[in-house]
């Protein structure tokens, strides 16, 4: 019994395989630490918001916001800055992504520390 359709057969010649080109990991640690720069501004300006009320001054941008408009603001810039200065520096270099990541994860660590009440209430 033969099928209302038989779909054709193609033959498909074996194309050369090609080598890839391997890709700098620069950029993609690059913005990896940049995370980790930036939580950790984060951490650090909400320490020192909370010891200093000239920092907490100078960091309200905001009167209805407060110097939290500062903080995350700092910690913006920091990112920024931190991710366009070395996307440059290692856009075509290969930096270990799993140390990247790890060095970011300390500082992602240290800047969580840093947002918690008890602690920078310690310092302060």
């Amino acid at each position: 019994m033969t099928s209302v359709y038989d779909p054709p057969t193609l033959e498909l010649a074996e194309a050369p395989l090609v080598a890839e080109e391997e890709r700098p990991s620069g950029p993609a640690a690059a913005v990896v630490l940049a995370a980790g720069l930036a939580s950790f501004a984060l951490g650090l300006l909400t320490v020192l918001t909370a010891a200093s009320g000239a920092v907490s001054d100078a960091l309200t941008l905001s009167d209805r916001v407060g110097d939290l408009s500062g903080v995350t603001t700092g910690a913006a810039l920091v990112f920024f800055a931190a991710w366009l200065a070395l996307a440059l520096a290692w856009r075509r270099a290969n930096p270990s992504l799993a140390r990247a990541t790890a060095v970011a994860g300390v500082l992602i660590a240290l800047g969580l520390l840093g947002t918690f009440p008890p602690f920078y209430n310690a310092i302060a």
